[in-house]
Protein backbone atom coordinates (compact mmCIF):
# COMPACT_ATOMS: atom_id res chain seq x y z
CA UNK A 1 0.00 0.00 0.00
CA UNK A 2 1.05 3.45 -0.68
CA UNK A 3 2.69 5.29 2.48
CA UNK A 4 0.86 8.31 1.91
CA UNK A 5 -2.74 6.95 1.76
CA UNK A 6 -2.01 5.53 5.50
CA UNK A 7 -2.76 8.72 6.44
CA UNK A 8 -6.46 10.24 6.54
CA UNK A 9 -5.75 13.80 5.50
CA UNK A 10 -9.46 14.75 5.04
CA UNK A 11 -9.28 15.03 9.16
CA UNK A 12 -5.73 15.44 9.99
CA UNK A 13 -5.15 18.64 7.71
CA UNK A 14 -8.11 20.10 8.84
CA UNK A 15 -7.22 19.95 12.29
CA UNK A 16 -3.76 21.43 12.10
CA UNK A 17 -5.14 24.28 9.89
CA UNK A 18 -7.79 24.92 12.77
CA UNK A 19 -5.10 24.93 15.53
CA UNK A 20 -2.48 26.93 13.74
CA UNK A 21 -5.43 29.45 12.76
CA UNK A 22 -6.78 29.84 16.68
CA UNK A 23 -3.04 30.14 18.09
CA UNK A 24 -2.15 32.87 15.78
CA UNK A 25 -4.30 35.44 17.10
CA UNK A 26 -3.69 34.75 20.82
CA UNK A 27 -0.03 34.55 19.75
CA UNK A 28 -0.26 38.42 18.25
CA UNK A 29 -2.63 39.22 21.08
CA UNK A 30 -1.78 37.35 23.80
CA UNK A 31 -3.05 39.26 27.18
CA UNK A 32 -6.14 40.20 25.25
CA UNK A 33 -6.97 36.58 23.70
CA UNK A 34 -6.34 35.52 28.00
CA UNK A 35 -8.50 38.45 29.19
CA UNK A 36 -11.58 37.43 27.25
CA UNK A 37 -10.92 33.69 27.46
CA UNK A 38 -10.63 34.03 30.72
CA UNK A 39 -13.92 36.06 31.02
CA UNK A 40 -15.41 33.51 29.13
CA UNK A 41 -14.25 30.86 31.59
CA UNK A 42 -15.27 32.83 34.39
CA UNK A 43 -18.88 32.55 32.86
CA UNK A 44 -19.08 29.24 32.49
CA UNK A 45 -17.56 28.80 36.23
CA UNK A 46 -20.67 31.26 37.57
CA UNK A 47 -23.26 29.28 35.32
CA UNK A 48 -22.13 25.38 35.32
CA UNK A 49 -19.85 25.08 38.44
CA UNK A 50 -22.62 22.78 39.52
CA UNK A 51 -23.05 21.24 36.16
CA UNK A 52 -19.55 19.54 36.01
CA UNK A 53 -19.66 18.64 39.35
CA UNK A 54 -22.14 16.51 38.65
CA UNK A 55 -20.53 15.38 35.67
CA UNK A 56 -17.67 13.82 37.45
CA UNK A 57 -20.40 12.32 40.25
CA UNK A 58 -22.32 10.82 36.71
CA UNK A 59 -18.93 9.25 35.12
CA UNK A 60 -17.97 7.77 38.23
CA UNK A 61 -21.63 6.12 39.09
CA UNK A 62 -21.92 5.21 35.22
CA UNK A 63 -17.85 3.11 35.63
CA UNK A 64 -19.22 1.79 38.26
CA UNK A 65 -22.91 0.36 36.69
CA UNK A 66 -20.19 -0.96 34.03
CA UNK A 67 -18.03 -2.64 36.31
CA UNK A 68 -20.41 -4.56 38.33
CA UNK A 69 -23.13 -5.47 36.01
CA UNK A 70 -23.11 -7.72 33.31
CA UNK A 71 -21.53 -5.46 30.75
CA UNK A 72 -18.16 -5.40 33.02
CA UNK A 73 -17.27 -9.16 32.24
CA UNK A 74 -17.04 -8.58 28.81
CA UNK A 75 -13.94 -9.16 27.46
CA UNK A 76 -12.33 -6.82 24.57
CA UNK A 77 -10.70 -9.30 22.09
CA UNK A 78 -11.39 -13.48 21.96
CA UNK A 79 -12.11 -14.71 25.54
CA UNK A 80 -9.52 -17.25 24.88
CA UNK A 81 -6.79 -15.20 25.10
CA UNK A 82 -4.49 -13.83 26.95
CA UNK A 83 -4.31 -10.06 27.61
CA UNK A 84 -1.99 -8.39 25.71
CA UNK A 85 -0.05 -7.27 28.98
CA UNK A 86 0.38 -8.67 32.51
CA UNK A 87 -1.45 -7.11 35.45
CA UNK A 88 1.42 -4.75 36.71
CA UNK A 89 2.71 -3.71 33.19
CA UNK A 90 -1.04 -2.51 31.79
CA UNK A 91 -1.75 -0.66 35.40
CA UNK A 92 1.62 0.92 34.90
CA UNK A 93 1.49 2.02 31.12
CA UNK A 94 -2.09 3.50 32.70
CA UNK A 95 -0.69 5.49 35.73
CA UNK A 96 2.33 6.42 33.25
CA UNK A 97 -0.54 8.02 30.55
CA UNK A 98 -2.98 9.09 33.14
CA UNK A 99 -0.77 10.59 35.93
CA UNK A 100 2.21 11.85 33.22
CA UNK A 101 4.57 14.65 34.71
CA UNK A 102 1.64 16.44 36.18
CA UNK A 103 1.48 14.55 39.06
CA UNK A 104 5.21 15.49 39.72
CA UNK A 105 4.20 19.39 40.11
CA UNK A 106 0.75 19.41 41.47
CA UNK A 107 1.93 16.60 44.11
CA UNK A 108 4.36 18.88 45.18
CA UNK A 109 2.86 22.47 44.94
CA UNK A 110 -0.72 22.25 44.44
CA UNK A 111 -1.39 22.81 47.82
CA UNK A 112 0.49 25.91 48.41
CA UNK A 113 -2.56 27.62 46.03
CA UNK A 114 -5.37 26.23 48.45
CA UNK A 115 -2.88 27.51 51.95
CA UNK A 116 -2.96 30.87 49.78
CA UNK A 117 -6.67 30.87 48.63
CA UNK A 118 -9.04 28.59 50.83
CA UNK A 119 -12.08 27.61 51.21
CA UNK A 120 -14.90 30.39 53.02
CA UNK A 121 -14.40 30.63 57.00
CA UNK A 122 -10.57 28.79 56.02
CA UNK A 123 -7.68 31.69 57.52
CA UNK A 124 -5.15 31.92 54.83
CA UNK A 125 -1.94 30.02 55.86
CA UNK A 126 -3.48 28.59 58.72
CA UNK A 127 -2.81 24.89 59.56
CA UNK A 128 -6.16 24.17 58.56
CA UNK A 129 -6.12 25.64 55.21
CA UNK A 130 -2.68 23.72 54.73
CA UNK A 131 -4.85 19.61 55.15
CA UNK A 132 -7.03 21.48 52.72
CA UNK A 133 -4.28 21.71 50.31
CA UNK A 134 -2.97 18.65 50.55
CA UNK A 135 -6.40 16.92 50.79
CA UNK A 136 -8.04 18.86 48.14
CA UNK A 137 -4.35 18.09 45.52
CA UNK A 138 -5.17 14.35 46.21
CA UNK A 139 -8.80 14.97 44.75
CA UNK A 140 -7.84 16.74 41.61
CA UNK A 141 -5.92 12.70 41.01
CA UNK A 142 -9.39 11.07 42.12
CA UNK A 143 -12.32 8.88 41.42
CA UNK A 144 -13.97 11.87 39.08
CA UNK A 145 -10.80 12.27 36.85
CA UNK A 146 -9.83 8.94 36.05
CA UNK A 147 -13.80 8.31 35.45
CA UNK A 148 -13.44 11.34 32.82
CA UNK A 149 -10.57 9.70 31.65
CA UNK A 150 -11.70 6.51 30.99
CA UNK A 151 -15.53 5.93 30.27
CA UNK A 152 -15.45 6.31 26.62
CA UNK A 153 -12.88 3.51 26.47
CA UNK A 154 -16.01 0.33 26.76
CA UNK A 155 -16.93 1.82 23.07
CA UNK A 156 -13.70 2.30 21.65
CA UNK A 157 -12.35 -1.29 22.82
CA UNK A 158 -15.74 -3.04 21.58
CA UNK A 159 -14.97 -1.23 18.00
CA UNK A 160 -11.46 -2.71 18.08
CA UNK A 161 -11.35 -5.63 19.33
CA UNK A 162 -14.68 -7.28 19.57
CA UNK A 163 -16.36 -6.11 16.26
CA UNK A 164 -12.83 -5.81 14.52
CA UNK A 165 -13.75 -2.10 12.72
CA UNK A 166 -10.46 -1.53 11.20
CA UNK A 167 -10.68 2.37 12.20
CA UNK A 168 -10.02 3.08 15.75
CA UNK A 169 -12.42 6.73 15.69
CA UNK A 170 -15.50 8.22 17.57
CA UNK A 171 -16.92 8.18 14.90
CA UNK A 172 -16.99 4.43 14.48
CA UNK A 173 -18.12 4.18 17.64
CA UNK A 174 -20.92 6.37 17.15
CA UNK A 175 -22.04 4.57 14.16
CA UNK A 176 -24.94 1.98 16.34
CA UNK A 177 -26.43 5.52 17.20
CA UNK A 178 -26.45 7.63 13.84
CA UNK A 179 -26.17 5.31 11.04
CA UNK A 180 -23.80 5.18 8.11
CA UNK A 181 -24.81 8.06 6.18
CA UNK A 182 -23.54 10.14 9.15
CA UNK A 183 -20.57 8.41 10.62
CA UNK A 184 -19.01 8.01 6.72
CA UNK A 185 -19.92 11.59 5.90
CA UNK A 186 -19.42 14.70 7.37
CA UNK A 187 -20.99 14.42 10.62
CA UNK A 188 -18.00 11.86 10.92
CA UNK A 189 -15.53 13.84 9.79
CA UNK A 190 -16.60 16.75 12.16
CA UNK A 191 -16.23 14.47 15.68
CA UNK A 192 -12.83 12.96 14.19
CA UNK A 193 -11.55 16.38 13.71
CA UNK A 194 -12.70 17.45 17.09
CA UNK A 195 -10.71 14.88 18.67
CA UNK A 196 -7.69 15.62 17.21
CA UNK A 197 -7.84 19.54 17.51
CA UNK A 198 -8.56 18.81 21.26
CA UNK A 199 -5.62 16.46 21.52
CA UNK A 200 -2.75 18.22 19.77
CA UNK A 201 -3.74 21.63 21.67
CA UNK A 202 -3.42 19.67 24.85
CA UNK A 203 -0.15 18.08 23.72
CA UNK A 204 1.38 21.37 22.54
CA UNK A 205 0.26 22.56 26.17
CA UNK A 206 1.40 19.79 28.18
CA UNK A 207 4.96 19.69 26.03
CA UNK A 208 4.88 23.98 26.51
CA UNK A 209 4.07 23.76 30.55
CA UNK A 210 6.07 20.20 31.06
CA UNK A 211 9.57 21.18 30.24
CA UNK A 212 9.79 24.41 33.03
CA UNK A 213 9.86 21.68 35.18
CA UNK A 214 13.34 20.18 34.00
CA UNK A 215 14.48 23.75 33.20
CA UNK A 216 13.81 24.95 36.70
CA UNK A 217 15.51 21.95 38.26
CA UNK A 218 18.58 21.85 35.97
CA UNK A 219 19.08 25.39 36.38
CA UNK A 220 19.21 24.76 40.49
CA UNK A 221 21.39 21.70 39.76
CA UNK A 222 24.28 23.73 37.61
CA UNK A 223 23.60 27.25 38.50
CA UNK A 224 22.74 28.75 34.87
CA UNK A 225 19.67 30.80 34.18
CA UNK A 226 16.72 29.50 32.75
CA UNK A 227 16.48 31.02 29.28
CA UNK A 228 14.59 30.06 26.36
CA UNK A 229 17.82 28.36 24.42
CA UNK A 230 18.05 26.18 27.39
CA UNK A 231 14.27 25.02 27.11
CA UNK A 232 14.74 24.42 23.45
CA UNK A 233 17.48 21.95 24.75
CA UNK A 234 15.38 19.80 27.24
CA UNK A 235 12.59 20.04 24.85
CA UNK A 236 14.82 18.28 21.65
CA UNK A 237 15.98 15.67 24.34
CA UNK A 238 12.31 15.24 25.46
CA UNK A 239 10.96 14.94 21.86
CA UNK A 240 14.05 12.68 20.97
CA UNK A 241 13.09 10.68 23.65
CA UNK A 242 9.22 10.48 23.45
CA UNK A 243 9.96 10.15 19.19
CA UNK A 244 11.83 7.29 19.91
CA UNK A 245 9.42 5.70 22.03
CA UNK A 246 6.62 5.92 20.32
CA UNK A 247 8.76 4.67 17.05
CA UNK A 248 9.44 1.64 19.14
CA UNK A 249 5.64 0.96 19.64
CA UNK A 250 4.00 0.07 22.92
CA UNK A 251 5.95 -3.48 23.49
CA UNK A 252 9.40 -1.95 23.39
CA UNK A 253 9.13 1.85 23.83
CA UNK A 254 6.08 2.88 25.98
CA UNK A 255 5.80 -0.55 28.11
CA UNK A 256 9.32 -0.27 29.22
CA UNK A 257 9.59 2.83 29.68
CA UNK A 258 6.57 3.32 32.24
CA UNK A 259 7.77 0.14 33.85
CA UNK A 260 11.01 1.02 34.79
CA UNK A 261 9.79 4.52 35.80
CA UNK A 262 7.47 3.05 38.27
CA UNK A 263 10.75 1.23 40.16
CA UNK A 264 12.42 5.20 40.09
CA UNK A 265 9.30 6.48 41.43
CA UNK A 266 9.06 3.84 44.07
CA UNK A 267 12.67 4.01 45.09
CA UNK A 268 12.55 8.46 44.98
CA UNK A 269 9.63 8.16 47.45
CA UNK A 270 11.13 5.24 49.69
CA UNK A 271 14.65 7.73 49.39
CA UNK A 272 12.50 10.80 50.70
CA UNK A 273 10.71 8.95 53.29
CA UNK A 274 13.62 7.71 54.74
CA UNK A 275 16.27 10.58 54.44
CA UNK A 276 13.90 13.35 54.76
CA UNK A 277 11.41 13.51 57.32
CA UNK A 278 9.97 10.61 56.94
CA UNK A 279 7.59 10.34 60.46
CA UNK A 280 6.23 13.79 59.30
CA UNK A 281 5.73 12.88 56.04
CA UNK A 282 3.89 9.33 57.18
CA UNK A 283 1.39 11.35 59.94
CA UNK A 284 0.74 14.60 57.26
CA UNK A 285 -0.48 11.57 54.68
CA UNK A 286 -2.39 10.00 57.20
CA UNK A 287 -3.87 13.43 58.31
CA UNK A 288 -4.68 14.63 54.94
CA UNK A 289 -6.25 10.89 53.57
CA UNK A 290 -8.50 11.50 56.77
CA UNK A 291 -9.41 15.14 56.10
CA UNK A 292 -10.20 14.05 51.92
CA UNK A 293 -12.16 11.00 52.87
CA UNK A 294 -13.90 13.14 55.49
CA UNK A 295 -14.64 16.10 53.42
CA UNK A 296 -14.84 14.24 49.64
CA UNK A 297 -18.68 14.78 49.39
CA UNK A 298 -18.17 18.55 50.14
CA UNK A 299 -15.63 19.18 47.65
CA UNK A 300 -17.24 17.21 44.88
CA UNK A 301 -20.16 18.84 45.16
CA UNK A 302 -19.65 22.46 47.08
CA UNK A 303 -20.76 25.57 45.11
CA UNK A 304 -19.87 27.99 47.60
CA UNK A 305 -23.57 29.32 47.09
CA UNK A 306 -24.20 31.14 49.91
CA UNK A 307 -20.58 32.49 50.00
CA UNK A 308 -20.70 36.27 49.22
CA UNK A 309 -17.53 36.78 47.54
CA UNK A 310 -15.43 35.53 44.67
CA UNK A 311 -15.04 31.79 43.95
CA UNK A 312 -12.11 30.01 45.85
CA UNK A 313 -9.22 28.67 44.58
CA UNK A 314 -10.90 24.93 45.18
CA UNK A 315 -14.51 25.98 43.65
CA UNK A 316 -12.57 27.65 40.09
CA UNK A 317 -10.27 25.06 39.80
CA UNK A 318 -11.99 22.10 40.20
CA UNK A 319 -14.30 22.98 37.29
CA UNK A 320 -11.22 23.88 35.18
CA UNK A 321 -9.30 20.64 36.32
CA UNK A 322 -12.86 18.60 35.20
CA UNK A 323 -13.32 20.22 31.80
CA UNK A 324 -9.28 20.27 31.07
CA UNK A 325 -9.24 16.35 32.24
CA UNK A 326 -12.34 16.14 29.53
CA UNK A 327 -10.21 17.85 26.81
CA UNK A 328 -8.22 14.81 27.31
CA UNK A 329 -10.87 11.99 28.14
CA UNK A 330 -10.80 10.99 24.25
CA UNK A 331 -7.19 10.66 24.20
CA UNK A 332 -6.82 8.50 27.32
CA UNK A 333 -10.23 6.41 26.37
CA UNK A 334 -8.74 5.51 22.60
CA UNK A 335 -5.28 4.64 24.02
CA UNK A 336 -6.60 2.70 27.02
CA UNK A 337 -8.96 0.82 24.29
CA UNK A 338 -5.83 0.24 22.12
CA UNK A 339 -3.81 -1.73 25.24
CA UNK A 340 -6.68 -3.38 26.69
CA UNK A 341 -6.67 -6.78 24.23
CA UNK A 342 -8.11 -9.38 26.76
CA UNK A 343 -9.30 -7.02 29.32
CA UNK A 344 -12.69 -7.51 30.35
CA UNK A 345 -15.03 -3.97 30.85
CA UNK A 346 -14.38 -4.34 34.02
CA UNK A 347 -10.86 -5.03 34.74
CA UNK A 348 -9.98 -1.95 32.62
CA UNK A 349 -12.54 0.30 34.37
CA UNK A 350 -11.17 -0.48 37.66
CA UNK A 351 -7.82 -0.62 36.85
CA UNK A 352 -7.93 2.89 35.34
CA UNK A 353 -10.07 4.39 38.28
CA UNK A 354 -7.88 2.45 40.93
CA UNK A 355 -4.41 2.05 40.35
CA UNK A 356 -3.82 5.82 38.92
CA UNK A 357 -5.40 6.92 41.93
CA UNK A 358 -3.82 5.08 44.67
CA UNK A 359 -0.30 5.88 42.96
CA UNK A 360 -0.94 9.43 43.07
CA UNK A 361 -2.45 9.82 46.45
CA UNK A 362 0.99 8.40 47.52
CA UNK A 363 2.77 10.61 45.18
CA UNK A 364 0.80 13.65 47.00
CA UNK A 365 1.37 12.55 50.50
CA UNK A 366 5.25 11.93 49.97
CA UNK A 367 5.94 15.12 47.55
CA UNK A 368 3.45 17.17 49.29
CA UNK A 369 4.47 16.70 53.00
CA UNK A 370 8.10 16.87 51.82
CA UNK A 371 6.71 20.95 51.17
CA UNK A 372 4.72 21.05 53.88
CA UNK A 373 7.49 20.11 56.39
CA UNK A 374 10.09 22.56 55.27
CA UNK A 375 7.45 25.50 55.28
CA UNK A 376 6.58 24.84 58.74
CA UNK A 377 9.70 23.32 60.38
CA UNK A 378 12.63 24.73 58.52
CA UNK A 379 10.42 28.26 57.34
CA UNK A 380 10.83 27.80 53.85
CA UNK A 381 9.38 30.51 52.14
CA UNK A 382 6.96 28.32 49.57
CA UNK A 383 4.18 30.15 50.09
CA UNK A 384 5.34 33.73 48.89
CA UNK A 385 7.58 31.73 46.08
CA UNK A 386 4.55 30.44 44.55
CA UNK A 387 2.99 33.83 45.59
CA UNK A 388 5.67 35.33 43.50
CA UNK A 389 5.07 33.31 40.27
CA UNK A 390 8.14 31.20 40.97
CA UNK A 391 6.28 27.97 41.51
CA UNK A 392 8.27 25.54 39.36
CA UNK A 393 12.05 27.53 41.75
CA UNK A 394 10.46 26.21 44.46
CA UNK A 395 10.97 22.50 44.05
CA UNK A 396 14.73 22.29 43.24
CA UNK A 397 14.70 24.91 46.59
CA UNK A 398 12.62 21.80 48.53
CA UNK A 399 14.60 19.35 47.29
CA UNK A 400 17.93 20.92 47.63
CA UNK A 401 17.08 20.70 51.17
CA UNK A 402 17.51 16.59 51.57
CA UNK A 403 20.37 14.62 52.18
CA UNK A 404 22.14 14.71 48.80
CA UNK A 405 19.89 17.23 47.37
CA UNK A 406 21.69 17.39 43.47
CA UNK A 407 21.51 13.58 43.87
CA UNK A 408 17.65 14.29 44.56
CA UNK A 409 17.24 16.85 42.12
CA UNK A 410 18.75 14.78 39.29
CA UNK A 411 16.56 11.40 40.19
CA UNK A 412 13.49 14.26 40.35
CA UNK A 413 14.38 15.23 37.17
CA UNK A 414 14.84 11.70 35.68
CA UNK A 415 11.53 10.62 36.71
CA UNK A 416 9.65 13.81 35.74
CA UNK A 417 11.24 13.41 32.16
CA UNK A 418 10.57 9.82 32.37
CA UNK A 419 6.72 10.42 32.69
CA UNK A 420 6.84 13.53 30.64
CA UNK A 421 8.12 11.14 27.53
CA UNK A 422 5.35 8.44 28.52
CA UNK A 423 2.84 10.82 28.51
CA UNK A 424 3.52 11.97 25.11
CA UNK A 425 4.42 8.73 23.84
CA UNK A 426 1.10 8.07 24.20
CA UNK A 427 -0.27 10.71 22.74
CA UNK A 428 1.82 10.79 19.68
CA UNK A 429 0.97 7.06 19.08
CA UNK A 430 -2.45 7.28 19.78
CA UNK A 431 -3.00 10.23 17.33
CA UNK A 432 -0.90 8.05 14.69
CA UNK A 433 -3.14 5.25 15.10
CA UNK A 434 -6.53 7.42 14.72
CA UNK A 435 -5.31 9.35 11.88
CA UNK A 436 -3.98 5.92 10.09
CA UNK A 437 -6.18 4.14 7.53
CA UNK A 438 -4.50 0.87 8.12
CA UNK A 439 -6.85 -1.42 10.09
CA UNK A 440 -5.49 -1.21 13.95
CA UNK A 441 -7.90 -4.09 14.94
CA UNK A 442 -4.27 -5.99 13.27
CA UNK A 443 -2.05 -3.44 12.82
CA UNK A 444 0.29 -0.71 14.65
CA UNK A 445 0.07 2.88 13.09
CA UNK A 446 2.48 3.39 11.01
CA UNK A 447 6.21 4.50 12.25
CA UNK A 448 6.76 7.36 10.26
CA UNK A 449 3.17 8.56 10.86
CA UNK A 450 4.60 8.66 14.51
CA UNK A 451 7.49 11.02 13.74
CA UNK A 452 5.16 13.30 11.54
CA UNK A 453 2.82 13.87 14.92
CA UNK A 454 5.84 13.92 17.58
CA UNK A 455 7.05 16.94 14.97
CA UNK A 456 3.76 18.73 14.83
CA UNK A 457 3.11 19.34 18.53
CA UNK A 458 6.61 20.22 18.93
CA UNK A 459 6.78 22.98 16.73
CA UNK A 460 3.40 24.63 17.75
CA UNK A 461 4.47 24.13 21.36
CA UNK A 462 8.18 26.10 20.84
CA UNK A 463 6.39 28.91 18.54
CA UNK A 464 4.09 29.48 21.05
CA UNK A 465 6.78 29.03 24.07
CA UNK A 466 8.92 31.53 22.11
CA UNK A 467 6.04 34.45 20.92
CA UNK A 468 3.67 33.57 23.17
CA UNK A 469 0.02 32.11 23.01
CA UNK A 470 0.36 28.90 25.08
CA UNK A 471 -1.42 30.39 28.08
CA UNK A 472 -4.72 31.19 26.17
CA UNK A 473 -4.23 27.94 24.58
CA UNK A 474 -4.28 26.27 27.81
CA UNK A 475 -7.63 28.02 28.27
CA UNK A 476 -9.50 26.84 25.17
CA UNK A 477 -7.92 23.29 25.58
CA UNK A 478 -10.40 23.95 29.09
CA UNK A 479 -13.16 25.18 27.37
CA UNK A 480 -12.65 22.36 24.16
CA UNK A 481 -14.33 19.84 27.02
CA UNK A 482 -17.57 21.43 26.67
CA UNK A 483 -18.35 19.38 23.53
CA UNK A 484 -16.11 16.62 24.95
CA UNK A 485 -18.46 15.73 27.59
CA UNK A 486 -21.92 15.15 25.18
CA UNK A 487 -19.72 13.29 23.06
CA UNK A 488 -18.79 11.09 26.38
CA UNK A 489 -22.49 10.43 27.44
CA UNK A 490 -23.24 9.33 23.36
CA UNK A 491 -20.86 6.55 24.03
CA UNK A 492 -21.25 5.55 27.20
CA UNK A 493 -24.76 4.89 25.91
CA UNK A 494 -23.12 3.69 22.51
CA UNK A 495 -21.50 1.05 23.92
CA UNK A 496 -24.27 -0.43 26.36
CA UNK A 497 -26.39 -0.46 22.93
CA UNK A 498 -23.89 -2.25 21.06
CA UNK A 499 -23.30 -4.53 23.57
CA UNK A 500 -26.71 -5.05 23.99
CA UNK A 501 -27.73 -5.81 20.34
CA UNK A 502 -24.60 -8.11 20.04
CA UNK A 503 -25.86 -9.82 23.09
CA UNK A 504 -21.88 -9.89 23.98
CA UNK A 505 -22.59 -10.59 27.59
CA UNK A 506 -23.84 -13.97 26.46
CA UNK A 507 -21.03 -15.47 24.58
CA UNK A 508 -18.13 -12.83 24.69
CA UNK A 509 -17.22 -13.67 28.39
CA UNK A 510 -14.41 -15.95 29.94
CA UNK A 511 -15.85 -19.46 30.90
CA UNK A 512 -15.28 -19.98 35.15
Amino acid sequence: MNRRKLIDYSIFVPSLLVIIAISIPFALYEQESLSMLNGIFSFIVDMFSWGYLWYGILLVVAGLYFSFSKYGQVVLGDPKEKPRFTLFEYASILIAMGVGSTIMRTGMLQWTSVANDPPAGVEAGSAQAILWGNAYSMFLWGFQVFAIFVMIAPAMGYILHVKKRPLMRISEACRVLFGDRFTDGFGGKVLDALFLISILAGASVTLGLGAPIITYNLSALFDINVTFGLTIIVTIVWVFLFSLSAYLGIEKGIKRLSTFNMYLAGIFAIFIIVAGPGVFILNYFSDSLSFLLSNYLNISLNTDSVHQGEASHIQSNTVFWFAYSATWAMLHSVFAAKISKGRTIKEMILTYLLAPTLISWIATGVLGGLGVHRYLKENMEVLNLVKEEERMAAIPEILSTLPFGEVAIAIFMVVALVFLTTTLDSTTYTVAAYTSTRDMSKYEPPKNLRIIIAAVITILALVLMRIGGLAPLEVVSGLMGLPVIIIQFILIYAAKKMIDEDKAYSYNIRSS
